[in-house]
């Protein structure tokens, strides 16, 4: 080997590893060429990084990297001397079990003659004592090897360890993963849930057993959906895992929800900031809360929860601290009974009680972590253990014999009922031995490698294990599938945990559901609702929203400044609905149609037309018959004394098509009453326009008739000449025609035609008929105006001739009522309402035609039906004598 350059050959034998390894540990290293005749120059490791860990031999090692100790003293870094090791302590029972579980796996596999025949499999296992710096010395430490000599024999044959187990947390996983894969060596982590190491650019070694963060975020989002909670609190440690994964739920919530608060732990223990979070989750109304942290990072949060007695809140946990016994207590129980959350799969590993309790001191130093652990335990420390680390004996310190029980311990250490984590660890093993056992099988000419070349199991590369490992599919002993996704993520699968108090008074942690991505958008979450315990006085699964649902009826509002879920709810304006809860807007109804007084739906608008089976349209109806059988009468009395001299005294022609005209008038109104048609809209005003038309042409006729009657008494005038019955018929004839010509331009022009009018009441569709043409309509009363105006003119005139020929006054006193009612009829008829309007018009027919019936022909039926002495031509012949 070349000290100053590696040949390619070098590069891609599996041992170059180490020689890229140098570049990172070269401060610890120093080269010391040996005498010129050796062939072989070496490289002695200067110095060696002191960890705590667990070491056996084999063919082939596995390494692995595990939070045993969850405190560490920093050394001093002042540089005035030799900086001393990182010192760990505070020892975890429950995660030195996991550390334990490789062993038992690979003990169970090297037994096994189905697995990797004549191979033994080895470990090395470090503590990273909770912290980066450590566990990143681990990983080095793990990848170059620990031989003291180094010389070109070490780049052949494997590398000191063919993959690693571990790191649990993110962070580190993160860190170590951008080194090991560098040379695509497999790392496989058991509990680094972290969505970011899905990346298979940035970490295309990284694999676990694990799921990601993505869908630990949907299944407690499906649970809060599955409860209708839109208003909820986040609170997340300040690293990769809880920043990523608050950034997934921000990203779910906003599907159907909001998130009330977002607050980040603080990474060491400030306790300003953990009242201010505290602060907020007491000021707001969010009652769910979602924790995503570790359990070391939410330890501070929760213990000043627990102090300020905070309840009434429903806590929803992550896995990284939702099986955590170390939180679930009796203590917390007030603040956190009743506490969701999502936990790792939870397996039954075989044997596994047995075995822990069989563990025995080792004191070899390369198994340093069995003495910390079994001192710990005991609370004692082994003389020999004392004398390696240079540690001074205190007196009154128990001794530790290594023959102590076990069993006497009730300890996390042996409670193996929660075994989730070592599950993880278990199966992450298993997946290594099935991947190199595939590796070992490979048959030559078959593999998967350039010219179907094998890899050779004492004699592999890493990346070459690592094709193995994607592809990598079996079943557990529990009938569990383990296999990874493209991404090297493990299947999705969740226990739903629940912390309830049990019957010897502590915390349970009960499995209540489960989730499975897997099984379908619709079956994702299952949850045994009667097995759920709610820490709420209600017994009863709380409400937490920012507003109230809007009920149908009305709509959502956004206050100004707010998320969405805070909002008002706006009743909707006349004539909109909404017929759904937390409607956005409400919606029109059709012209057709209007809100009912819910505004929930569009309901058929009244329709109003003046109809016979209205008590107003019968009244009318009944009216104008009466009316037209009055002018029938009067005209059956008038043709039965036809030749009386009062019939006759008042131009009996003219008074027989009077009446004639009175009963059209009065019949027309029918026309205006029903629900309007194309054939009623076009007779009604024709008819009413001629019948008046010739109703007042002939009352001026007559009154012409009498002021020339009277003109023709006077001596040498002759008018009556010019003015006899053809004239007078022929005088009628064209004021009618005149009419009839302006009904005919009307309706050929613009008819009058049935409209909806839905303008003046929204709640109704009133039924009427549209003139068409405002001008035809003005041109036909105009008209009837005029004629009345001059008929009126000329009888007010003709008022005081002498008896016998005086009809004008009757004549004078009909055009009065006439025109008294149709000057009345016009701001009424603009004023009134949908039917009221056709019934003024009808009212304003029947009264000026009761008018002038009454005032023109009731004096004369009086005398011929009452006072037929009077009706002779002596007594009117007297009446004009004495009038004279």
């Amino acid at each position: 080997m070349s000290r100053n350059r590696l040949s390619t050959q070098e590069i891609r034998s599996p041992g170059s590893i180490f020689q890229y390894i140098y570049i990172f540990i070269y401060p610890f290293l120093t080269m010391n060429a040996l005498s010129a005749t050796s062939l072989e120059p070496t490289c002695n490791i200067k110095e060696q990084f002191e960890m705590q860990g667990l070491y056996k031999k084999g063919d082939i090692i596995i390494g692995g990297i595990f939070e045993v100790s969850f405190k560490a003293i920093l050394p001093d870094l002042s540089f005035h001397s030799k900086p001393e090791r990182w010192k760990c302590e505070s020892l975890d029972f429950s995660t030195f079990q996991w550390a334990l579980t490789v062993v038992l796996a690979i003990e169970e596999i090297n037994r096994d003659q189905s697995l990797l025949p004549n191979i033994t499999l080895g470990y090395r296992l470090y503590d990273n004592c909770m912290k980066l710096q450590v566990a990143l010395r681990a990983a080095v430490t793990l990848i170059a090897g620990l031989e003291n000599t180094v010389t070109d024999y070490n780049c052949e044959g494997l590398p000191p360890v063919v993959a690693m187990i571990g790191d649990p947390l993110s962070s580190h996983s993160i860190a170590i993963s951008r080194v090991l894969g560098l040379f695509r060596i497999p790392m496989i982590s058991y509990y680094a849930t972290c969505s970011c190491l899905s990346n298979k650019r940035e970490f295309p070694s990284f694999f676990r057993t694990v799921p990601s963060d993505a869908f630990q975020v949907k299944a407690l989002v499906q649970i809060i959906k599955h409860y209708r909670w839109t208003w909820v609190g986040v609170v997340a440690s300040d690293d990769d895992y809880g920043q990523y994964a608050v950034k997934s739920f921000h990203e779910e919530m906003s599907k159907f929800g909001c998130v009330a608060f977002s607050e980040t732990l603080p990474i060491v223990n400030a306790r300003g900031k953990i009242l201010q979070i505290v602060n907020i989750i007491k000021q707001s109304t969010a009652k769910i809360i979602v924790i995503f942290s570790t359990r070391q990072d939410a330890t501070a949060l929760i213990q000043e929860i627990v102090h300020q007695n905070i309840t009434g809140r429903q806590w929803i946990a992550s896995e990284a601290w939702s099986t955590s016994t170390f939180l679930a207590t009796k203590e917390n129980f007030p603040s956190f009974g009743g506490t969701i959350g999502t936990a790792i799969r939870r397996g039954e590993i075989p044997g596994m009680k047995d075995f822990l309790l069989k563990i025995r001191p080792d004191f070899a130093p390369s198994n340093n972590l069995l003495l910390k652990f079994w001192e710990t335990m005991f609370e004692c420390q082994f003389m020999e253990n004392i004398t390696n680390l240079n540690n001074s004996y205190l007196p009154d310190s128990k001794q530790c014999t290594g023959l102590e029980d076990l069993n006497s311990k009730q300890t996390s250490y042996t409670d193996v009922t929660e075994s989730r984590a070592s599950y993880n660890i278990y199966k992450a093993v298993y997946a290594l031995a099935h991947a190199l056992n595939n590796l070992a099988s490979c048959k030559n000419g078959k593999g998967p490698f350039e010219n179907s070349s094998c890899a050779s199991v004492t004699h592999f590369q890493p990346w070459q294990l690592m094709h193995y490992l994607k592809t990598v599919n079996f079943t557990s002993h529990l009938g569990e599938r383990v296999a990874f996704d493209e991404n090297g993520d493990a299947l999705a699968i969740y226990d739903i945990v629940n912390w309830q108090m049990g019957s010897d008074g502590n915390v349970e942690i009960k499995t209540v559901g489960i989730y499975d991505k897997a099984a379908g958008t619709s079956q994702e979450i299952f949850l045994k609702e009667d097995m759920l315990f709610w820490n709420f006085p209600s017994g009863t699964f709380p409400e937490s929203i920012c507003s109230k649902s809007c009920q149908p009826g009305t709509r959502k509002a956004t206050r100004k400044g707010e998320p969405i879920c805070c909002f008002d709810c706006i009743p909707c304006a006349d004539g909109e609905i909404s017929s759904h809860i937390d409607s956005i807007e409400c919606v029109k109804c059709p012209s057709d149609f209007w809100s009912n007084s819910e505004k929930t739906q569009c309901v058929v608008k009244e329709i109003e037309f003046l109809s016979y089976e209205d008590v107003m349209g019968i009244t009318l109806t009944t009216t104008a018959l009466f009316g037209s059988c009055l002018s029938f009468s009067v005209l059956g009395v008038f043709l039965l004394y036809r030749s009386t001299p009062v019939v006759k005294a008042n131009n009996s022609e003219l008074s027989f098509l009077l009446l004639i005209a009175l009963n059209l008038c009065f019949l027309c109104s029918l026309c205006f009453i029903g629900q309007p048609s194309q054939l009623t809209c076009g007779l009604r005003h024709v008819l009413f326009g001629i019948s008046f038309a010739l109703c007042i042409s002939c009352i001026l006729v007559k009154t012409l008739v009498v002021i020339m009657v009277f003109k023709a008494t006077l001596p040498g005038n002759n008018a009556m000449k010019w003015f006899g019955a053809a004239q007078q018929r022929g005088t009628v004839f064209i004021f009618t025609c005149i009419q009839s010509l302006i009904c005919i331009i009307w309706l050929t022009t613009a008819p009058p035609v049935p409209a909806k009018n839905t303008n003046y009441q929204n709640t109704k569709i009133i039924l009427e008929c549209n003139v068409g043409s405002l001008m035809g309509f003005g041109f036909l009363l105009g008209y009837i105006g005029i004629l009345a105006c001059v008929c009126f003119i000329l009888a007010f005139l003709a008022r005081n001739l002498p008896d016998n020929f005086n009809e004008a006054k009757f004549i004078t006193f009909s055009m009065l009522i006439f025109c008294a009612v149709w000057i009345t009829f016009i701001p009424a008829y603009i004023s009134s309402p949908g039917k009221y309007t056709v019934a003024v018009e009808i009212f304003a027919i029947l009264a000026s035609s009761f008018g002038v019936l009454i005032a023109i022909f009731a004096p004369k039926c009086y005398i011929i039906l009452f006072k037929p002495e009077e009706n002779t031509k002596k007594a009117l012949m007297g009446r004009a004598v004495t009038s004279k």
